[in-house]
């Protein structure tokens, strides 16, 4: 009995009782009819189990007592309960069970309401969705059916509109084939055109070189002919003008790209001549390169200096003599273009080649004389002082060992380290017309070059006799095969 009892106060199924009789209360208004009538059914039989347990307590108490302990209060208290008509059908499950079951039954009804309170909760929410979707669906709807209205009315217009282009088109390549016709006519007529002021040109430039050849026999026949020689002077400096342009003038494109090309020629040809020449005597191959480079740059200096005192002397010969539509400048360059021959090119030479004894980057080997490349520097003066008279005039880029490497003014050499980014030493300088190079360069890269460059600027000085009949000695690494050569062979 001890053990029923117990289980019994464990349970508390009064107080579950209780919590069922305060949440039906609580609801009471809120449940239908059915809803009430099923809670009061569960708590009828919740309390009948209840009353079973006591019972078979009650039941296991009178057989502790004996057969006569315990009547008395069961004639007093339990038959005149029972006489009532109130019965209770004996339960077919044990006590435990019981209680088991009414604590389940407890959370079962737990768990039925907070579900059916989520469940009312997803349903309002969904239905809230539903509402928001039917809504934006009708809208969508709508908007669909305008869309669909707009299509329409473009579909209509883009019809008509393309019945309308297509006429365009038709009469758009109409005027496109007459165009093209015209344009192959005048086409022909250019050409013609170009051919008759091509052959104008021609005749001009034909006629200009006539009348120079013309001033040059006359000037040789009045020469010959003058007993004075102050005649013969005033008129060998006095050019023959006629009403046409100059000859400087007519002739200053086709001038330019011949000159252009000549130091295009000077590059691939002389300047490889004279490199095979040199190698005979020198093995470094740098040391050549440098000599034929500083060649040039010194022949273009020393053309310049003369360019400008030939010319002081022309404008000073012509400035009291000078008539005509023509300027005096003009007169001026036009008299040393049609008298190109008249430059003393072997001073320029010699002045070049002392220049290039002292020169203190070219100072090995002493044994060569720069006398040995006198024919291409002779050619390159010519070039330079015939440059001079164009305008603008064509002049060398600046150039100097170290400087930072320009794929403007200057292409590497074959042997040149590509990613090196200063020029160790110039093989070919750039030719300029203004600030605008015309023609590129060549130059050496490599790693270093700047210090390279100080190292060579340091070295000394040599000395060299400008004497012509010097004699000129290979290079004591190399075969001595060529012998002892003299300035006269050359």
């Amino acid at each position: 009995m001890a053990d029923t009892l117990r289980r019994l106060v464990n349970s508390s199924p009064y107080g579950v009782l209780q919590d069922k009789l305060e949440a039906w209360y609580k609801d009471y208004h809120v449940f239908s009819c059915d809803q009430n009538l099923n809670r009061c059914c569960e708590l009828v039989e919740l309390t009948s189990k209840i009353q079973g347990q006591l019972f078979t307590i009650l039941n296991l108490t009178a057989q502790e007592g004996g057969h006569y302990s315990g009547v008395d209060t069961l004639k007093s208290r339990l038959l005149p309960w029972l006489g009532s008509c109130f019965t209770i059908a004996a339960s077919s499950v044990s006590a435990d069970t019981s209680l088991s079951l009414i604590q389940e039954s407890v959370d079962k009804d737990r768990r039925i309401r907070e579900l059916s309170s989520v469940h009312e909760s997803d349903m309002h929410k969904i239905e809230d969705k539903l509402c928001s979707t039917r809504m934006e669906l009708d809208t969508v709807k709508q908007e669909l059916a305008d869309t669909q209205i707009e299509l329409d009315s473009t579909k209509n217009k883009s019809v008509t509109t393309l019945l309308a282009t297509e006429d365009e088109i038709l009469h758009l390549k109409a005027d496109l084939r007459v165009a093209q016709d015209q344009v192959d006519l005048y086409k022909r007529k250019l050409d013609v055109l170009d051919d008759y002021e091509r052959q104008v040109r021609i005749l001009r430039d034909e006629i200009s070189f006539l009348t120079a050849e013309k001033t040059v026999l006359q000037e040789r026949l009045v020469r010959s002919c003058s007993p004075s020689p102050l005649l013969r002077r005033s008129r060998s400096v006095s050019p023959v003008r006629g009403e046409s342009p100059t000859r400087a003038q007519l002739t200053s494109s086709s001038r330019h790209a011949r000159l252009v090309s000549r130091f295009s020629d000077l590059y691939a040809t002389e300047r490889l001549e004279s490199q095979s020449l040199l190698r005979r005597y020198i093995d470094d191959m740098e040391t050549v390169q440098r000599i034929l480079f500083i060649a040039v740059v010194e022949s273009f200096q020393a053309a310049k200096m003369a360019y400008r005192q030939f010319k002081s002397r022309v404008r000073k010969t012509l400035s009291s003599t000078h008539i005509g539509p023509e300027s005096l400048e003009d007169a001026v360059v036009d008299y040393i273009v049609r008298n190109l021959d008249l430059y003393d090119v072997q001073t320029s030479v010699n002045d070049v080649i002392n220049a290039m004894n002292v020169n203190p980057r070219i100072s090995f080997p002493p044994e060569v004389d720069f006398v040995l490349i006198s024919s291409f520097i002779r050619e390159a003066c010519r070039i330079a002082f015939a440059m001079q008279t164009l305008d603008p005039a064509l002049d060398l880029a600046f150039s100097s060992d170290g400087e930072l490497y320009s794929d403007v003014k200057y292409r590497r050499s074959f042997d040149s380290e590509f990613t090196a980014p200063l020029v160790a030493h110039h093989v070919w300088p750039a030719l300029l017309e203004g600030d605008t190079v015309i023609l590129k360069g060549e130059a050496v890269t490599r790693r270093g070059a700047l210090w390279r460059s100080r190292s060579r600027s340091s070295s000394p000085v040599r000395s060299r006799t400008g004497s012509p009949s010097r004699t000129f000695m290979p290079s004591r690494s190399r075969s001595p095969s060529p012998g002892r050569l003299s300035s006269n062979r050359l």
